[in-house]
């Protein structure tokens, strides 16, 4: 049986590696203070009859981050699926706090 080793990973390719993941880390902190926010907006929305969803404030942040993305040379269209997936776990969180 031949000895199959793992070939040898490029300095550089690890040093990318390393990199995405200490971003991967820091996307999950600053999601996680998101929502630590987001959990508070939800329980003043219920104090104050509110309604979880707010279509007015979401179009403006839709629009604002696709800007930031496009001078950020990122995927608008990608920036606002990736919004729309966040504002869709807030409502659900402000549903939740309002039940």
């Amino acid at each position: 049986m031949a000895d199959r080793t793992t070939p040898e990973i490029p300095a550089e390719l690890q040093d990318l590696r390393d990199s995405i993941d200490n971003i991967d880390a820091a996307l999950v902190h600053l999601l996680a203070e998101r929502f630590k926010c987001t959990k508070r907006v939800g329980v003043l929305k219920a104090t104050h009859d509110l309604p979880p969803a707010d279509p007015g404030r979401e179009a403006v942040q839709i629009r604002r981050l696709r800007a930031l993305a496009t001078s950020a040379k990122l995927d608008p269209d990608f920036a606002e699926k990736f919004l729309n997936f966040l504002i869709a776990e807030v409502i659900h969180h402000h549903e939740a706090a309002r039940a």
